[in-house]
């Protein structure tokens, strides 16, 4: 019997929040950098999975999602080229939420499917937490035959394969769609956004209702990322203190 999901509760319980991406941190100090994320109150952990195929960068692959060894969770975004395949190598690396592209793949439907029930490796009493998504320019429609295979949407705000992009300001549109989507279909379902997340356009995108909110250079991008994260939890009306153990 297939563990049950109790991922999308524990998120809700803290929503919206921060899902810190690594990709921009100091690889090399792995280990200090996912201590410091803790000391600071993260609860979500974001691997930028890119294979050179479906975005133009490539970045790392199981090996460094297992190697980060941390209480948070595990948030890996499969931004590659057919991923059915390789997604329990993900799962047996620590993955507890893998993210896969409409856009990745002919059958995304089976590739989702493929992965119900998959348990955590880090938390067996759980299930890998599924979510989908969608590129800038892919219409937002693409989503409603997979509304019963996946726990959460992640709409890109830039294009896929490199930082430093800006914000692009049609998403708010779009977010505000695939809430309706997600209230007509009665799904429980998280909503995440992704790209271009600054200090400065924090709270704006929080007050679209969003539970996940991904970013990596706003966090990184100084001698301070500690406290850039305290103050963008902050801002989200978090502190370390208060924040949940996962």
């Amino acid at each position: 019997m297939a563990p049950a999901n109790s991922t999308v509760e524990l998120i809700r319980t803290f929503s919206p929040t921060l899902s810190a991406g690594i990709l921009t941190a100091d690889l090399a100090n792995l280990g200090s950098e996912l201590a410091l994320l803790e000391n600071a109150g993260a609860q979500l952990v974001h691997f930028d999975i890119m294979d050179g195929c479906f975005c133009p960068m490539m970045t790392f692959g199981p090996p460094i999602v297992k190697a980060a060894r941390t209480r948070l969770l595990k948030d890996v975004h499969l931004m590659i080229a057919d991923p059915l395949e390789k997604v329990k190598d993900f799962v047996a690396a620590g993955a507890d939420i893998i993210t896969v592209h409409v856009e990745s793949c002919r059958h995304i439907h089976r590739a989702l499917q493929a992965m119900r029930g998959l348990a955590s490796v880090n938390h067996p009493e759980r299930s890998l937490l599924r979510g989908v998504a969608l590129n800038p320019g892919t219409p937002v429609e693409a989503l409603e035959p997979l509304l019963d295979e996946v726990e959460l949407i992640l709409l890109l705000s830039v294009n896929p394969g490199w930082s430093g992009q800006a914000f692009i300001d049609a998403t708010t549109q779009r977010i505000a769609r695939v809430k309706r989507m997600i209230a007509e279909s009665q799904k429980d379902i998280l909503l995440g956004v992704d790209g271009g997340v600054t200090r400065a356009n924090l709270q704006e995108i929080a007050k679209t209702g969003v539970d996940i909110i991904v970013t990596g250079s706003a966090i990184f991008d100084s001698k301070a990322p500690e406290q850039n994260l305290k103050s963008m939890l902050a801002a989200l009306g978090k502190n370390a203190k208060s924040m949940v153990r996962c």
